[in-house]
């Protein structure tokens, strides 16, 4: 999605997994399922065999990058690059590879075009993790690729296939909801791409997303060995020059006075700061005050995007969508999105579901750890005829989508999982889920409202022939004057129903 998006191409990505042998596990499970006896725990396949195909029809991979970028650990390119982006440290492909190459002993198979009139380049990888180097296992050229470029990673790897609200369906559902212009495909274990059985997600925006424009880093957003390593690698002299041109927002003037709090010569040469001085700078840097960073380097969904993806991907009544001004949590620019979906087909006798965005990635575990959880179950729903629990999410029919945006999202672990407590992200949550709130309030009110003005028509209608036969009655009508009130009734009674 990056590659495609920095290209400036609407993505296509197509995922197939093919199961390609049973464990041992996995064949116990089918000799019991067989015999009739088999067992939940055995029927999980645990120990199958898979060939898992990513392809994208993005700018390609150059032939002299392909072995640095999918098979060294921490080959990023976006290191100390601010500004927002999915990948940052270059561990997820490395490390699929990697699991691959550790559990089956095969190595990745991947196939790149950089143009249409140039061959695909197609190489075989493993790494060799005691130097974190790659190893070329083959090589070759192909005219076999799907798009005109692109990249196909292929893995061979083991694993449990499994279904439900952490699935590998689920995970390309959310996507396509924060990625409303990318066109998904997904075939599961047993289909073929384009055969019945496949998932698709089309793409509800013709457009690519503004690229976020990259920034450099905020003093307040440093940490101190981050600040070490950039003096000892830095090319200015002066440390007030180094100030001026390695951080944002900083003035001639803020790092003179960042360097006198510090206790600095202002001629202080920066690679011959030592770590006492390097402390009190940093310690420093936090003290003065400095402008907040800019915020163009954030590429938020949008309203109108988001409403497009639930649209598409949620049948309710009622979509709303909001999306805050940018803020700051120490000196990371941040943006918040909230969507909500109500009504229509999502169940009305459970827990709203909390689906949770970074940077349109999906965040499928550790809900209960993350401040997103935190600050959707602390806002005070029952204030929009919603029924909460104490401390938890509202229930009824609803659907609560939750984006932060970020050039440094703050996650609680390496597991890029949940987002941490701080106080200025939970009160922009909080803000952006609480106008939603105030809209969804407006429609669920005027929704009971309608419905009791049906139940009142229906007692009318139920007693209208009841009405009709006492006013005969008492007024002493013909039959012909009967059936005329009957229907003056039942036309006024029509009438009142219509919008």
């Amino acid at each position: 999605l990056d590659a495609c998006e920095e290209a400036g191409v609407l993505p296509v990505i197509d995922v197939e997994i093919e199961q390609v042998a049973a464990g041992t596990k996995g064949k116990k499970a089918e000799a019991a399922k067989a015999a009739g006896k088999a067992k939940r725990q055995l029927t999980s396949g645990t120990g199958d065999r898979y060939r898992v195909r990513v392809t994208d029809n993005g700018p390609g991979v150059v032939k002299t990058q392909i072995p640095r970028i999918f098979a060294k650990l921490l080959y990023g390119s976006k290191f100390h690059r601010l500004r927002m982006s999915r990948g940052q440290q270059g561990i997820g492909i490395s490390a699929a590879v990697l699991y691959g190459q550790l559990t089956t002993g095969r190595p990745a198979l991947i196939t790149s075009k950089t143009g249409p009139r140039k061959p695909a380049h197609r190489v075989k990888l493993t790494i060799d993790t005691r130097t974190n180097t790659p190893k070329r296992t083959g090589e070759t050229e192909t005219k076999d690729f799907p798009h005109k470029r692109g990249t196909s990673l292929e893995i061979h790897l083991e694993g449990r296939y499994a279904a439900g609200p952490r699935s590998v369906l689920e995970y390309l559902r959310q996507t396509a909801l924060a990625n409303p212009h990318a066109a998904l495909r997904f075939a599961p274990p047993g289909v073929k791409l384009g055969e019945e059985g496949t998932h698709s997600f089309v793409c509800a925006v013709k457009e690519v997303p503004e690229p976020p424009r990259e920034i450099q880093p905020h003093p307040y957003g440093v940490e101190l060995g981050t600040l070490i390593k950039m003096l000892e690698q830095t090319e200015e002299r002066r440390v007030s020059t180094f100030l001026k041109r390695s951080f944002c927002r900083v003035s001639p003037r803020v790092a003179n006075e960042m360097m006198e709090v510090a206790g600095l010569s202002p001629t202080a040469v920066a690679r011959r700061v030592g770590r006492a001085d390097a402390e009190r700078l940093h310690h420093a840097m936090n003290e003065v005050r400095v402008m907040a960073p800019p915020t163009d380097c954030l590429a938020p969904i949008g309203e109108d995007a988001l409403l497009e993806g639930l649209h598409k991907e949620v049948e309710a009544d009622f979509h709303t969508a909001v999306t805050r001004a940018p803020n700051v949590y120490r000196g990371n620019p941040f943006q918040i999105e909230v969507g909500l979906a109500y009504g229509g087909s999502l169940p009305g006798d459970q827990t709203a579901r909390l689906v949770r965005f970074a940077n349109r990635v999906p965040l499928l575990y550790q809900q209960g750890a993350c401040a997103i959880t935190k600050a959707s179950s602390s806002v005070s729903w029952r204030g929009y005829d919603l029924a909460q629990p104490r401390g938890g999410l509202p229930v009824g029919p609803l659907l609560i989508m939750v984006h932060i945006a970020s050039v440094w999202v703050p996650f609680t672990s390496e597991s890029k999982e949940a987002v941490a407590a701080y106080d200025e992200i939970h009160k922009e949550i909080r803000l952006a889920l609480q106008e939603c709130g105030r809209r969804l309030g407006v429609h669920v009110r005027k929704q009971k409202k309608l419905a009791a003005a049906a139940r009142k028509r229906d007692y009318i209608t139920q007693y209208l022939p009841a009405v009709a036969e006492a006013l005969r009655d008492l007024l002493e009508l013909s039959e012909p004057q009967t059936k005329k009130v009957t229907k003056v009734l039942g036309d006024t009674l029509r009438r009142s129903r219509s919008p």
